[in-house]
């Protein structure tokens, strides 16, 4: 695997999520390595639980304590991945709620996938990526879910 090379701002932002971590930590230069995958969202990275588990990253507190450099090593392994899933990826899993072939979904059906399949999100991730993605339900619950992956897949416009 290539190292990736960091820009200088890209090293401050990693130095100082794990600054502010170390911070609530006790400040003794080690973070808590089930705090590895909350650590890699500060800085925009969306990392499956299977790869911070696999890089490091813990279930419960108190098994493992991580140096700012081995959290700086997953952290160039995580920007290491290209891409978390494609277009096809995600429209295939609607298509499967999709009866009609029309390209729409209930919203509680879409709801349903983000909360009971694959990296499970909670109630309060979806009500924000709908807020984010100005998600339209139309006036028979639907959502056109092309138009929701893109947005998704744009990030938010905050």
């Amino acid at each position: 695997m290539a190292d990736v090379e960091l820009t200088r701002e890209e090293l401050e932002n990693v130095q100082d999520v794990f600054d502010l971590f170390d911070f609530w930590d006790g400040r003794d230069g080690f973070i808590d390595a089930v705090k590895v995958g909350d650590m890699l969202r500060c800085v925009d990275l969306n990392p499956t639980l299977a790869n911070i588990k696999s890089w490091g990253g813990t279930d419960k507190p108190g098994e493992k304590q991580l140096s700012y450099e081995e959290f700086l090593a997953i952290y160039k392994q995580t920007k290491n991945v290209k891409e978390w899933g494609t277009f096809r990826d995600f429209e295939e899993a609607f298509k499967s709620f999709d009866r009609e072939g029309q390209g729409y979904i209930s919203a509680a059906e879409m709801r349903h996938l983000l909360t009971a399949m694959a990296e499970r999100l909670s109630d309060e991730d979806v009500d924000e990526i709908i807020k984010l993605t100005d998600l339209t339900i139309d006036l028979e619950g639907n959502v056109k879910y092309e138009d929701f992956i893109n947005k998704v897949l744009e990030g938010p416009k905050l």
